[in-house]
């Protein structure tokens, strides 16, 4: 385990020194600042707490984060791979998973920044009508979004792996990332879509732990008879009533929504990269 923490340590100091890490960082916090001065006293909880996520399943956070990703397997640090490899008691397996480990605890603690302003919106009493956020509902989103930054992280590392061009890497990534994104979220599928994910997530947020089936009211008589006079009305040529307006990005209908469908629709693709990054980068030459 010693040159694994070395390894770790090393890398997480090298990022930590870095510009795009510490303008990411900064611009993470005035964004999210932003977000919640110009939406407290409009939006409920739930869709609030899923702008403040936004940013990360979908652009531009998500962008920094193949940008991060690619960097350990990349022609700029062959000189170091090799003279780690060959010149140290450090495995390729260590190397490897010590330089994912880094870009996934640096992605993951920029993103503690985000849950703190989370928090606030969970707790704090504001204007807009009350909504049913769960505490369940905020730790399972929080650990969804979670789960797609390290997805990003382990398929940034299997391109650079492959491709051994960081921009390269992060050029296939986006023109493949982003459209596919775009057609899956016409299908609504959450469980491969971060778009359609963000979406659902006021659902997920509304979610209680266990579900309690209620039973369903009786239709009122007020109701009834207030359905029996339209009925009647248009056949004596009633106006028809307008048109429903379209739902808003967050007033999707997820009803059908799956936490398991979720964990496994990115958690599967995550360790198969990582399995397939570490075939790769076995028979590589250094």
């Amino acid at each position: 385990m010693m040159p694994f923490t070395a390894i770790l340590w090393h890398d997480l100091s090298m990022l930590g020194k870095s510009w795009l890490v510490r303008l990411w960082l900064a611009a993470t916090v005035l964004l999210a600042a932003f977000q919640l001065l110009v939406n407290w006293g409009t939006l409920q909880t739930a869709p609030l707490i899923a702008i403040l996520l936004l940013p990360y399943l979908i652009f531009p956070w998500s962008l920094v984060v193949m940008m991060l990703s690619v960097t350990p397997m990349s022609g700029a640090q062959s000189g170091v791979i090799a003279d780690g490899i060959l010149s140290r008691p450090v495995t390729r397996y260590a190397y490897l998973l010590a330089a994912w480990t880094a870009r996934v605890t640096l992605v993951l603690s920029v993103f503690l920044v985000v849950t703190i302003f989370i928090a606030i919106v969970a707790f704090a009493q504001r204007s807009p009508e009350a909504d049913p956020v769960t505490l369940y509902g905020v730790a399972a989103a929080l650990g969804v979004v979670a789960l797609v930054l390290i997805f990003l992280v382990s398929v940034g590392f299997l391109l650079g792996t492959l491709l051994r061009n960081s921009l390269l890497a992060v050029v296939v990534m986006v023109f493949i990332w982003f459209p596919v994104n775009m057609v899956l979220s016409t299908f609504s599928l959450e469980e491969f879509s971060p778009i359609s994910l963000t979406q659902a997530l006021p659902t997920l947020l509304r979610q209680p732990w266990r579900e309690v089936e209620e039973a369903e009211p009786e239709p009122e008589l007020a109701t009834a008879f207030q359905d029996a006079i339209k009925f009647f009305g248009s056949f004596g040529g009633a106006q028809a009533s307008a048109e429903p307006e379209q739902p808003s990005f967050f007033e999707q209908d997820y009803e059908d929504f799956s936490l398991q469908r979720v964990l496994l629709g990115y958690g599967i693709p995550t360790l198969l990269s990582i399995f397939l990054a570490t075939v790769v980068f076995s028979y590589r030459d250094v």
